[in-house]
């Protein structure tokens, strides 16, 4: 792979922010009508001026300030006093210890910690399960560090949990075994799924634990989302199943439920080997994370009483409300998330290709989505929304996607 190709897996197009370089050429003569009035509302990313930061973090963050030099230049896997604190609280959470001294690192963001995770465990040739659909930077770091990816199929549009009480994924077992006894080493997926927002089943991840340690695998779960579930959904900690310590990395952060993106903060622990490559290549990339934000994490896990609370049940009511503008397109598809901030409708055939209509949504209804192929190759006609929004403008904007899949339905 020469340098150019291994730069164009990487496209930006899509990602969140980058809507601003995307031009209208080509689109003019598909467009049909006139623009629809109404806010425009960004689902790229969540709008974290419509749900505020955790309480008190920019207090924090302005001590770190104060504490000078001592915070700044932390070591390169980040403030030892504050992984401690972390650590503890992360064990509780998870149900399984945590080493704060060798099994963690603090990274710019989850993003960050993904990046470290696969560059640390994935080598050229080597091969590597991923998940469809899934968060689009698995498959671009796989193809990045020039491995060889076996998707593992994700069929949850066929499981219903809210009529039929099947609280499965759908993860397709039999092809992640098989991708295991093919050569995969390494098992990359998110928990809940970003983009379609299950869970998987305490039964999906209690194989997945047997079929690792069974092929001696490395397993890599973001678990971003796993505080943000919603009412009668049962978590399952794939780390605290049985499964080898030293096989296992888990990514988490504060940036999404908690509002807290801007300070860039992520964190991953488990496998002390693995955790000590990922220091390593931090060293050369980032030093460590920003060192006065990583204050910040003295406030994950110590929110005010009832306020996790409030979060999802504001969250709740926003998603109930877009799943029956969405569930009202005919033709399309749209599975409840059990976690998360993300809804992945499925849209109805169109006059103009998905790709444009994503296009056509941003010029005519100031609604900018993020295609379904950044999540798997056959997702083409599915767009991803991160629904943490103001309530009031994010369902204005469906309702104008929706208007707009009428105008240009096939």
């Amino acid at each position: 792979m020469n340098i150019q190709n291994k730069f164009a897996t990487l496209a930006t197009d899509n990602a969140p922010g980058q809507e601003v370089r995307q031009n209208a050429a080509g689109i003019q003569a598909l467009l049909r009508g006139d623009v629809l009035p109404g806010r425009p509302v960004d689902f790229s990313h969540g709008d974290v001026d419509a749900h505020e930061p955790t309480p008190g973090a920019f207090e924090v963050f302005a001590q770190g300030v104060a504490r000078g030099g001592r915070q700044a230049y932390t070591e390169y896997r980040g403030d030892l006093e504050i992984r401690e604190t972390v650590a503890a609280r992360l064990a509780g959470f998870t149900g399984a210890p945590i080493d704060a001294r060798d099994g963690m690192i603090v990274t710019p963001g989850t993003q960050g910690a993904l990046f470290l995770a696969v560059a640390a465990t994935v080598a050229r040739g080597d091969k590597v399960a991923i998940v469809q659909p899934d968060y689009f930077a698995n498959r671009k770091l796989v193809e990045f560090f020039e491995g060889e990816m076996i998707p593992v199929r994700l069929d949850y549009e066929t499981v219903d949990y809210e009529t039929a009480g099947e609280d499965r994924a759908g993860l397709d077992l039999d092809q992640l075994e098989a991708a295991f006894r093919g050569g995969a080493r390494v098992f990359l997926f998110s928990n809940p799924n970003n983009p379609a927002g299950v869970i998987y089943s305490p039964a999906e991840i209690a194989r997945i634990a047997a079929l690792a340690g069974q092929y001696g695998a490395t397993v890599i779960v973001d678990q971003l989302y796993s505080r943000l579930r919603y009412s009668g959904v049962t978590y399952t900690h794939l780390r605290a199943q049985d499964v080898d310590p030293q096989n296992i990395i888990t990514i988490m952060g504060p940036s999404k439920t908690e509002s807290l993106s801007g300070y860039r903060l992520g964190v991953a622990f488990g496998s002390p080997a693995i955790i000590a490559r990922m220091e390593k290549l931090q060293a050369i990339v980032s030093l460590r994370a920003a060192g006065y934000c990583q204050a910040v994490l003295r406030t994950w896990f110590a929110e005010p009483e009832g306020w996790m609370d409030e979060r999802i049940r504001r969250h709740q009511a926003i998603r109930d409300d877009l799943l029956a503008v969405l569930r009202g397109i005919d033709g399309g598809f749209a599975r409840a998330p059990q976690a998360g901030s993300y809804l992945f409708p499925r849209l109805p055939a169109l006059a103009v290709s998905h790709a444009d209509f994503v296009r056509i949504l941003r010029l005519q209804a100031g609604t900018v989505v993020t295609p379904g192929t950044e999540f798997s190759p056959h997702h083409g006609d599915c767009v991803r929304l991160n629904f943490s929004q103001d309530h009031r403008a994010a369902v204005a904007a469906v309702e104008r996607m929706a208007a707009l899949v009428e105008r240009y339905r096939a």
